[in-house]
């Protein structure tokens, strides 16, 4: 197959290319000309300049793919309109590409768990419950899925929303506790139970390629509007401090705390990255969505669908994959790490 990816250059973007070449699929990365590509060029991938937020570059991307992956999208921004506009109306563009070009292509859109909004404790979210984001990142993937869907009757597409993804060359999860692990004391917000999906990045390509291969394309809304869309995880509802002692026997120190803090603490360091952010720029790590989303019991979903149509089994438990990921990121130098 001839494959587009959109995004390749991120964190699971350069997962699923290497995946696709190992494959034997020709692929085309999209990229903007300042994006760093890495290793990718060595992997056997092409590259096609482009730009979501201008739609530069896109009709030509397009023309010859038989499968597209979109994974470009911002997961920061300083303002919702700043995700609205990359996420959904680079989406859009996208679409609009699409259409412009005969025959048409089949496209997976990586969105996430975020766009569904927080699930219950010991409910997980399943593909047919509403949708009720409750940050400007989950609403701005939620729209893109819309615009998508708006679209389907001409263009044959599937959605994928993973929960969070770690794995090597993760930038945000990972990165967030190895100070902790060196400081040996690991936080939590707040003092109930919280449990959460987590899936590796290995198992979350595997599961784009099959929703590429066989996964029910969207029907228009009002439609099955539950059809095409699939939840993948690694099957398991983890509680924050069983993630926390899965980290801390990875990095061997198996014994570390975790000290719970009341909700309120988050709020001195949202002011100081915020500070940070207007002072020299940038796109703060730390949000009031990002506190908002901290204050939920349980961020879940059920990859049963995924299981059952695209024949999803995940090769990494939470054990297998952290110390995997932690592994890397000894062996990693200081600027992938």
């Amino acid at each position: 197959m001839r494959v587009l990816v959109t995004g390749a250059s991120g964190f699971i973007g350069r997962h699923l290319c290497r995946l696709l070449v190992r494959r034997g699929h020709a692929v085309l990365a999209l990229v903007r000309r300042t994006s760093a590509r890495g290793d990718l060029a060595e992997s056997g991938v092409r590259f096609a300049h482009g730009d979501l937020s201008t739609g530069e570059g896109l009709d030509g991307a397009v023309v010859e793919a038989d499968w597209i992956f979109h994974l470009a999208g911002l997961t920061k921004a300083r303002s919702e309109a700043e995700f609205h506009q990359v996420n959904a109306r680079g989406t859009e563009r996208l679409l609009d590409a699409l259409l412009r070009r005969p025959p048409l292509t089949k496209l997976v859109l990586c969105s996430s768990l975020a766009a569904a909004g927080p699930s219950r404790p010991g409910r997980p979210r399943r593909e047919e419950d509403a949708d009720s984001p409750i940050s400007a990142y989950g609403r701005s993937k939620l729209a893109a899925e819309e615009g998508l869907r708006r679209r389907c009757g001409a263009i044959p597409a599937v959605i994928v929303r993973p929960p969070i993804v770690y794995g090597p060359g993760d930038h945000e999860l990972i990165p967030t506790f190895i100070p902790m692990l060196k400081v040996g004391v690991l936080l939590k917000s707040g003092y109930g139970r919280k449990e959460y999906s987590l899936v590796h990045v290995a198992d979350l390509c595997t599961a784009l390629v099959a929703a590429a291969e066989r996964g029910r394309t969207l029907l228009p809304d009002g439609v099955e509007p539950a059809r095409g869309v699939y939840y993948v995880s690694d099957g398991e509802a983890h509680a924050w401090e069983e993630i926390c002692r899965a980290l801390a026997r990875a990095w061997g120190r198996p014994r570390l705390p975790v000290l719970p803090l009341p909700r309120w603490a988050g709020y001195p360091a949202l002011a100081a990255v915020q500070l940070r952010a207007l002072l020299f720029g940038g796109s703060p790590s730390l949000t009031r969505d990002k506190l908002r989303e901290m204050a939920e019991d349980a961020w879940t979903c059920a990859p049963d669908r995924a299981a059952e149509e695209l024949g999803f089994q995940p090769e990494y438990s939470l054990e297998r994959g952290m110390q995997q990921t932690l592994d890397w990121f000894r062996r990693a130098p200081p600027e992938r790490a």
